[in-house]
């Protein structure tokens, strides 16, 4: 059950500003890994920034193999959120990270044409199994759903957004050459070792949005922030720095709220 509740967080509305003035899209995500005694590690990426969760914007070309290739050309308007998503190969060892040290993660934007770093600090949840009644793929959309809003605007049915069609919207927004990543041989294996699997090659064109290959190792990972930072160091003379903490559900389902500090830098 998603949240009927229109509360935008406080900090959403001037990260998704901040984000629109940036020409680059990349950020930093932080997970905990083992090394080989077993023993709790840092480990660090950039990903590729794909906005606030469901709301995504493709380019004009993957809307019209939507429409080709989605019932209805995919979900109707119906919800948005505070959390937003990125996207990688199952195969890769960020989603085993994540799983073994209770889904926390970390991520880091900094924006040197503002001058300001955004810290979101919170749990990420990988969505996109085919296998729509795995276990993790169950908890995964339970724990996302609860900071699912109905749009202020929206009027229609909520039963008839899907998950399936949310997590294939994203996989068209890739060209067919960057969906034709998924079908890679898998990550980190010698480059001498070929892969058992004829369908995995590099350089592949995937046209079909449901490839199952393809598909089957695409994830969309969502970030549900519980705690957020902005550090403004736009003016050497006054830097200035704010935290949002993410309070207990409310008195009625689905509403939460913020509490905001201002800290010394």
């Amino acid at each position: 059950m998603a949240s009927t509740s229109n509360v935008r967080a406080p900090w959403r509305d001037l990260l998704a500003s901040h984000m629109a003035q940036t020409p680059g899209y990349e950020f930093t995500v932080a997970t905990v890994g083992q090394d080989e005694n077993k023993r709790p590690v840092p480990r660090v990426r950039t990903c590729g920034y794909r906005g606030f969760f469901p709301e995504l914007e493709i380019h004009p070309k993957s809307q019209e193999e939507m429409k080709q290739q989605v019932k209805d050309g995919g979900n109707p308007p119906t919800y948005e959120s505070d959390m937003f998503c990125f996207t990688t190969d199952t195969r890769m060892e960020k989603l085993g990270q994540l799983e073994s040290s209770g889904n926390d993660i970390e991520a880091v934007f900094w924006l040197k044409d503002l001058m300001t770093q955004w810290r979101v600090k919170g749990k990420a949840f990988a969505i996109g199994d085919p296998t729509e009644d795995a276990e993790h793929e169950k908890i995964s959309r339970s724990e996302l759903e609860d900071f699912l809003r109905v749009k202020q605007n929206f009027n229609g049915p909520i039963e008839e957004w899907t998950w399936e069609r949310a997590v294939t919207k994203y996989f068209a927004n890739h060209s067919p050459l960057a969906r034709g990543s998924f079908k890679n041989p898998a990550p980190g294996q010698p480059r001498s070792q070929l892969p058992s699997d004829p369908s995995l090659r590099m350089g592949q064109k995937v046209n079909d949005l449901h490839d199952p290959v393809a598909r089957g190792n695409f994830r969309v990972v969502v970030i549900r922030p519980d705690v957020v930072e902005r550090l403004d160091l736009s003016s050497q003379e006054d830097m200035r720095r704010w935290i949002w903490v993410l309070n207990s559900r409310g008195d009625h389902y689905g509403q939460y709220t913020w509490t905001e500090t201002e800290v010394w830098p």
